[in-house]
């Protein structure tokens, strides 16, 4: 058996869920725990997590744990305009964030000069290749992520600086994940009774940044893995929390997540980045919620180097509650496109395009 092979062994989850029944038994009211990750989303549908929690009195939530869904419309614009109106110019990115609709139509749809293009790549580091290959062209990766790729995109742009490659910059969307926890303990339209963790994010913040939920929120929490018992596991522990009324930051993840988190990329984005507000979807401004370049690195920043002017809003498309969907309000079934007018073939929001979407993990796993 695969090292991971346990963690989906039947006995060993419906034993999970039967001690999560136990704690539950004889509780009238429903237990709402939102899990922040993308990731942990995916997999609650893809294995029927969610219908049997809710057997044990369980509601599962979908947070803000996509980044290309919690992007604003006004960032992926700004890249359709970049490649739109500049000769020259190379635009990279990953595949789901050519996809994402907005009044300006996706990546994936605009038309480039002739001297442009769009490229997907699996990597930052493919782009400062594409850099070092055509130095005649500016090249500009659109980078999205939290804590966990952040470090990746910073390092290649160090790397551009030391090599001097003038033509390369990245058009960042960098999210901290603490503070639109905070955000949500504060929206009166959302109760929360616990938060699953995200385990890639965490393996490199550690435990710590979660603390303030514990301790100011009283609000019960677990840093949870990826596979159904790791779930089942974190679940299981926010359980025991809210019973016996004793929140705090539990680490079902020890394997990957140590206490202080990563160190090294810690100190890369110290070095190279700092906090600034940011708008999220759905959540719209957060106080300290993103990162942008320091001075000694902007002329790697494509915003400041193009000038551009990203006035983010409240901007989903006619209909589309993806916003709703990220902040916990609703689930994905409740919006009126979903399954009709919505779907991956036909996206009217970017919960429907990422592979780490609500609305995309409910329409593949749950219709």
């Amino acid at each position: 058996m695969s090292k991971t092979g346990h963690f989906r062994q039947k006995k060993f989850l419906y034993g999970l869920l039967q001690d999560i029944k136990k704690i539950r038994s004889g509780k009238k009211q429903n237990l709402k725990i939102m899990e922040v990750c993308g990731t942990h989303t995916m997999t609650i549908h893809r294995y029927g997590l969610k219908k049997l929690l809710e057997d044990t009195g369980i509601h599962m939530l979908s947070g803000p744990g996509c980044p290309v869904c919690i992007t604003p419309n006004a960032v992926h614009e700004a890249a359709i305009n970049l490649v739109t109106e500049r000769k020259n110019l190379i635009l990279t990115t990953f595949g789901d964030m050519t996809r994402v609709p907005t009044q300006k139509g996706s990546i994936q749809t605009a038309v480039a000069p002739q001297t442009s293009c769009i490229k997907i790549v699996y990597s930052p580091e493919e782009s400062l290749e594409l850099a070092r290959a055509f130095p005649q062209k500016d090249i500009v990766f659109f980078g999205v992520g939290f804590e966990t790729t952040i470090p990746g995109i910073a390092l290649t742009i160090r790397k551009a600086s030391e090599e001097d490659l003038t033509n390369f910059s990245v058009l960042s969307a960098f999210w901290l994940i603490p503070p639109p926890l905070k955000a949500i303990l504060n929206d009166k339209d959302t109760k929360i009774d616990g938060f699953l963790y995200p385990g890639h994010v965490s393996a490199i913040i550690g435990e710590s940044p979660y603390l303030f939920v514990a301790e100011e929120h009283q609000t019960a929490g677990a840093i949870a893995g990826f596979e159904p018992a790791d779930i089942l596991l974190g679940i299981l522990s926010v359980c025991r929390q809210v019973e016996s009324r004793r929140p705090k930051v539990d680490n079902v993840y020890s394997r990957v997540v140590k206490p202080g988190g990563n160190r090294t990329a810690q100190a890369i984005m110290k070095d190279m980045l700092t906090v600034k507000d940011a708008y999220w979807r759905g959540l719209g401004s957060i106080r300290k919620s993103g990162l942008e370049l320091k001075s000694k690195y902007s002329a790697f920043d494509a915003e400041k180097k193009y000038t551009l002017n990203i006035q983010a809003s409240a901007d989903d498309l006619p209909g589309c509650r993806c916003g709703d969907v990220l902040r916990g309000k609703i689930p994905p079934r409740n919006c009126p496109l979903f399954g009709r007018k919505c779907r991956p073939d036909s996206p009217q929001g970017p919960c429907m395009v990422s592979f780490e979407g609500a609305c995309l993990a409910a329409y593949k796993y749950n219709r």
